[in-house]
């Protein structure tokens, strides 16, 4: 589960400010809420202890009460990471429950409920991860012992326009339905770190093997998964968004197998990936022309086409002069992407093909593992 959007393609020239998790955020709402039901009175700023030990106090946007419950909100603020829910409002509503009755967590307006298997919390419950549920019970377990009481409460967690928040995330995909999901391993949103990208193909991957699943396809873009997906008839489960992170999503599926994996993305992205590349990303990996331009010349190309491949300005011009000098580039690309796939494999029992999608969504290349007699 993620509430994560594409990273941003340039990063500013300045340290990043770091941020809070959605889990963060409930915690603090919640400790806030359950010390008022208490002991009369909203802590603000609320602080709590994160899993690695550090205390952030968190300021109040809104506070409720009502006979038998209390309520909180806080501004999410995912600092300079390019989070869907950053200024999310994380409201949490507390009532007091019998003696023994433990802590519940219910889903509120705005929050998801987990309806497939293969996901951190099982079908049914709200789309709260066990991190943030430790945290919670934590806060609620030190509030109580304060004031000699047991720790038995229910804790309702909603945010305002989650469900249309949600659209933007992985979270249909992964069949939460009606709202965001309460993330977090450790508290802090560090910017462009990419861990809730890859946490979200690993979340994809699970659903689909707990699905059993024989198929999957990861792509670079929302072009070449429709295009792929189109080509190979995938339920919509199957297609996982990679992004640029190949090497996440074949390092994952090597120790969680499935019978086949398709990737599929555009020329240039595919390219870095014949050359060796796990990430795809332009900040970290370029397209290598010569490479290109020594291709040409391995399909026959005179010097005339090499020199123009060498000196192409994009990876898209290199492919457009192959095209015109009738050198099939994507092919070759396609298959030592291949190569390179097969070998973070690493012998895992996976068949893996590669895709080259152009701008328009047509396939370029496709590679097909001998046994493969369909697509």
């Amino acid at each position: 589960m993620a509430n994560v959007r594409k990273p941003a393609t340039d990063q500013p020239d300045r340290p990043l400010k770091r941020g809070w998790t959605t889990g963060a955020c409930a915690t603090a709402a919640t400790k806030a809420a359950w010390h008022a039901l208490l002991g009369g009175d909203f802590p603000d700023p609320v602080t709590i202890r994160l899993p690695r030990g550090q205390t952030p106090a968190f300021a109040l946007a809104r506070t409720a009460a009502g006979n038998g419950w209390r309520r909180a909100t806080i501004i999410k603020d995912a600092g300079d990471d390019p989070d869907v829910t950053h200024g999310a409002e994380i409201t949490a509503t507390v009532r007091r429950l019998a003696k023994n009755a433990s802590i519940v967590f219910r889903a509120g307006e705005g929050i998801g409920t987990v309806t497939r298997a293969g996901l951190p919390v099982p079908p049914g419950e709200p789309a709260i991860n066990p991190v943030p549920r430790r945290m919670m019970r934590a806060v609620i377990d030190e509030v109580a012992g304060a004031h000699g009481v047991g720790a038995d409460a229910e804790i309702t967690l909603s945010v305002a326009g989650g469900a249309e928040l949600a659209e933007k995330t992985w979270n249909p995909r992964l069949g939460i339905l009606g709202g965001i999901s309460i993330l977090g391993t450790t508290g802090i949103v560090v910017p462009y770190s990419c861990a809730a990208w890859i946490h979200s193909i690993h979340r994809g991957v699970d659903v689909a093997r707990a699905a059993s699943l024989d198929h999957i396809a990861g792509s670079t873009g929302s072009t070449s998964e429709a295009a792929i997906r189109d080509r190979l008839g995938l339920p919509l489960i199957a297609l996982i968004d990679m992004g640029d992170f190949a090497g996440g999503l074949l390092k994952y599926v090597r120790d969680h197998p499935l019978p086949r994996l398709t990737i599929a993305g555009g020329f240039a992205k595919i390219s870095k990936l014949a050359q060796g590349a796990l990430d795809l990303h332009s900040a970290r990996s370029e397209v290598d022309k010569a490479a290109l331009a020594t291709i040409a010349a391995d399909l026959g190309a005179g010097v005339d086409v090499q020199g123009a491949v060498r000196a192409a300005n994009t990876a898209a011009e290199a492919l457009e002069i192959g095209v015109a000098a009738d050198i099939d580039l994507a092919l070759v690309v396609a298959q030592r992407a291949t190569a390179v796939a097969a070998n973070v494999l690493a012998g895992a029992p996976v068949r893996c093909d590669v895709a080259i999608i152009d701008r328009q969504g047509a396939i370029l290349a496709q590679t097909h593992d001998e046994a493969d007699s369909g697509t």
